[in-house]
């Protein structure tokens, strides 16, 4: 009989035409989808694929067979996975990438709690500003935003990522306040240079009733990382644009205030992020389910809005 993992990397490698886009969606090497894809045609007696050096091409048997597996693999990939979300203890390595500073305040907090649930995991968490390659560098999941969804990945939304203008009341003081983003311009700027491009990241600010307006925050301070451009507005350095959670902590204490009131910039979403196989980990699972019951009770989603002044 043959095994699941055969039949995946078969199916697999068909519908992305590869080894290599295989192994990607499922976590393996090219090498070993092809020894799996290998054992599969020895066991059935047929070749499935033409192979050369540049294509991987179904066979007319190949495609039948493909025709006839496919929503019963389907099927069978979700009967196991059901099971072991009903009956397996999530256990082993959870390895999980996050920004440093909202991974550190938000998702962090949440570790004993999850540790204490499920005393067989083991976290393995890496904090780190660059987008991460979950499926070649094995991992779990990742939660942030502005994340490419690549293929072969899901994401689960937890909340709206808006880009609010803050400043320290010193920085403000004794300075007329603009009415709309259009007046930043007047300001000192702390901007933020995107890693990929090399370029300062421009932005188009909305508001609650729908009126847009560019902002044309000069760059007299640059950098390349949030939380050094929300320390330089706290030193009263100038304005910067950052996202809500980067800054909620120190609006609530009174160390920032938003200088355009009700006005953001929209960035997406914030979301956990996992491979889209069905054979998911309970482990996985787990932290998913986890991290979006958590979101939910502290209301974060509300409380990163930008559209509430």
């Amino acid at each position: 009989m043959e095994t699941l993992a055969n039949l995946e990397s078969f199916v697999q490698s068909a519908e992305n035409g590869g080894f290599s886009a295989a192994a990607r969606r499922l976590a393996l090497t090219p090498a070993a989808v092809s020894r799996n894809v290998a054992m599969l045609e020895r066991n059935l007696g047929i070749r499935l694929f033409q192979r050369s050096t540049r294509k991987l091409t179904l066979t007319e048997a190949g495609e039948r067979f493909l025709l006839e597996i496919r929503g019963n693999l389907e099927g069978l990939q979700a009967a196991i996975a059901g099971a072991a979300t009903d009956h397996g203890e999530p256990a082993g390595v959870l390895k999980v990438s996050l920004s440093p500073t909202f991974g550190s305040e938000y998702v962090l907090p949440l570790l004993p709690a999850f540790l204490a649930r499920y005393p067989r995991v083991r976290a393995d968490w890496q904090f780190d500003n660059r987008q991460v390659d979950l499926i070649a560098e094995g991992f779990d999941a990742a939660v942030g935003g502005g994340i490419e969804l690549a293929p072969g990945l899901v994401s689960r939304p937890l909340a709206a990522l808006h880009i609010i203008a803050v400043a320290s009341p010193a920085y403000l003081k004794g300075r007329t306040l603009p009415i709309d983003p259009s007046g930043l311009a007047a300001f000192d700027g702390i901007v933020m240079r995107a890693a990929r491009t090399g370029r300062v990241r421009q932005w188009t600010m909305r508001n609650a009733v729908g009126s847009k307006a560019d902002v044309q925050l000069p760059g007299t301070i640059v950098f390349n990382d949030p939380a050094a451009m929300c320390r330089a507005a706290l030193l009263g350095l100038g304005v910067t644009l950052i996202a809500v959670p980067d800054a909620l902590q120190h609006l609530e204490s009174g160390a920032l205030v938003r200088v355009v009131p009700q006005w953001y910039a929209d960035a997406g979403s914030i979301s956990v992020y996992y491979a889209t196989r069905a054979l998911l980990p309970a482990k996985t699972r787990a932290f998913v389910d986890f991290v979006g019951e958590a979101f939910r009770r502290e209301r974060l989603a509300e409380r990163f809005a930008g559209s509430i002044g």
